[in-house]
């Protein structure tokens, strides 16, 4: 009896330890979520309505040519900067793997930009592709070549945006990588040595396989990154031109803040959610399937 009541307390105080967190969890993050949902099915406008309108604002989300387009260019943004940044962090994690002189220093160099906030960031690049007096152009013509005027050009703005953000989170990717293949046991490359297999042969057969867990990692932060971009895109463009860099949660932020139609912000929030969800749990259970170490 005494022991059991020992275990109980024991029980007791672990979940009295773990509550700020799932209260926090709860305050924070469940009940917005929530009050988000119920919000979808009003007119909401952060003032004096709130009328339930039942499936109206998902309705005029099908038939909202500004919300299609802006999903098309979070599609589009995620492909451009998902495997770029992926493949570029994994690259500069193998080139830096060695202990070598000067290598902590280049790891350094290429964290810093992304300890800084992306409005910062966001700030300077825009400062570099200024037309008038940006570094960007002020180079091009040292060497004759015509300026451009990059985030104002429809047909290259999201190539713009989408580099400022794969420079920002190269160092993320590369941290990452970097860790897993420190984790790599050495004994595997030793005995495909021993073998014959060459470099790229112990790259293909034990490098990525045994990266596999950190890949899969990356790919969902990097899926829930890409499809909640907004940052840069509010500083550098502000979805222009012609709406070509506009994003969801770019338009949720416009219809929400700017326009007061929260109701509808809310529905476009909810479908940002599912998507997202749906990603994650399609990566879940295909994505993350483990391959076996073949160096023959």
């Amino acid at each position: 009896m005494l022991r059991r009541k020992k275990k109980i307390g024991n029980e007791a105080a672990g979940y009295l330890f773990i509550a700020p967190y799932y209260l926090f969890f709860i305050y924070m993050l469940l009940l917005p979520i929530l009050n988000t949902v119920i919000n979808s099915f009003t007119n909401y406008d952060l003032y004096e309505k709130r009328d339930f309108v039942g499936l109206r604002n998902y309705v005029d989300l099908i038939h909202d040519s500004l919300f299609i387009q802006a999903l098309g260019n979070t599609l589009f943004y995620s492909v451009l900067y998902i495997i770029p940044s992926m493949g570029l962090g994994l690259l500069l994690a193998l080139l830096l793997s060695n202990e070598g002189k000067g290598f902590k220093f280049f790891r350094a160099a290429f964290y810093i930009p992304y300890v800084i906030s992306m409005v910062c960031a966001s700030t300077i690049w825009m400062w570099i592709f200024d037309p008038a007096n940006g570094i960007l152009n002020q180079i091009l013509k040292v060497f004759g070549r015509p300026g451009g005027t990059w985030l104002k050009d429809p047909d290259i703005a999201m190539y713009c945006v989408v580099f400022v953000s794969v420079w920002k989170s190269l160092g993320y990717c590369m941290l990452i990588n970097l860790s897993g293949i420190k984790g790599i046991p050495g004994y595997l490359y030793e005995a495909a040595q021993l073998d014959g297999a060459n470099r790229f042969q112990r790259f293909i057969h034990i490098t990525l396989p045994q990266l596999s867990s950190t890949t899969f990692f990356l790919f969902i932060t990097s899926c829930i990154s890409s499809f909640n971009v907004f940052e840069q895109v509010n500083v550098l463009t502000a979805g222009g031109p012609l709406n070509k860099t506009t994003t969801i949660v770019h338009q949720i932020y416009t219809r929400g803040f700017t326009q007061f139609k929260m109701g509808y912000a809310s529905a476009m929030s909810v479908v940002l959610l599912l998507i997202v969800s749906i990603i994650t749990l399609v990566n879940f259970k295909y994505g993350n399937q483990g391959k076996d170490i073949d160096i023959g």
